[in-house]
């Protein structure tokens, strides 16, 4: 009679690594079977913190189980742990520990942006976009005050979106401004070349007005809280020209002391005249064109 040999086990990658198996509701559910959350606000960037969480899932496993939902087409929706599932992927898992969960969209939005608004290091597009998600899945939920309106949001419910993530409704009235920066004045934001308000102040401006005032920024280095002012003061903004956008920032800059002169140099010039045209045939539009504003500012 031959002997029955015991079943030889191969360890899997997430056994060798230490991930938890099926522990209180907890499942191993394959990597490849989860998808990313729709408009994510939060970024996921291979930084210095990710080699870290890498390094710890290889040595610890995850530890802490990701919060996924089933999706109608197959497979699952990551609500919370878009860092831990990235980190896992890169230490080799094939497998990750979830906790699956039934949520509507709107109870996938706000459980996904209050698992990450905590993080100490947030981006303020990031906390912008969070909140303003987060804003419009409770006024469909019904948790609102519908006697108010607007893109800011109803008081009862920014105040109550500070609440749980420790800000004034004011604070969460500003960053959800933000949402209405075209991407590349929110991402100067980001870098911490415009400061939150000014950027607040931009936000009002239409897509054309906030483009200008990228390509000033980009070619000046900075814009003023005196230029900003200036700005908003001007009547009948939404008919403005750029001529007249950049007349008004220009003539919101302190006076240079010295003697007066102006240096234009030949790679600023560049970038109005063809490269091959002579400096006598500049200097003259350039005259020209003072003539004309000297003109239209003397009939004012």
């Amino acid at each position: 009679m031959a002997v029955k040999r015991p079943e030889i086990h191969f360890e899997s990658v997430e056994e060798l690594l230490g991930v938890p198996q099926m522990q209180d509701g907890t499942e191993l559910v394959k990597v490849r079977d989860i998808f990313p959350f729709k408009d994510h606000p939060f970024k996921v960037v291979d930084d210095e913190k990710m080699d870290e969480l890498v390094e710890s899932i290889r040595t610890n496993g995850v530890l802490t189980p990701v919060l996924i939902r089933p999706r109608s087409e197959g497979g699952y929706e990551m609500v919370s742990g878009h860092r831990r599932l990235h980190a896992a992927e890169k230490a080799g898992l094939e497998k990750i520990p979830s906790i699956i969960k039934e949520m509507s969209d709107d109870e996938a939005v706000i459980a996904m942006v209050d698992s990450n608004v905590q993080r100490e290091e947030i981006l303020p597009s990031e906390r912008a976009w969070s909140f303003k998600m987060k804003m419009d899945a409770m006024k469909h939920q019904g948790r609102s005050d519908d006697s108010a309106s607007g893109l800011e949001g109803p008081k009862l419910t920014v105040d109550k979106i500070g609440e749980e993530s420790g800000f004034k409704g004011r604070q969460v009235k500003r960053y959800i401004r933000l949402t209405e920066l075209i991407p590349s004045l929110l991402d100067l934001v980001d870098e911490k070349k415009i400061t939150i308000s000014m950027a607040v102040d931009m936000s009002y401006f239409n897509e054309e007005v906030q483009g200008w005032l990228l390509d000033y920024y980009k070619s000046n280095g900075k814009i003023t809280l005196k230029q900003m002012a200036a700005l908003k003061e001007l009547q009948n903004l939404s008919n403005i020209t750029k001529y007249t956008f950049t007349a008004t920032l220009n003539g919101a800059l302190p006076e240079g002391k010295g003697n007066g002169r102006v240096n234009l140099s030949e790679r600023k010039l560049n970038k109005y005249f063809p490269a091959r045209m002579t400096a006598k045939e500049r200097e003259r539009i350039i005259i020209e064109l003072l003539e004309k504003w000297k003109a239209e500012k003397d009939n004012k």
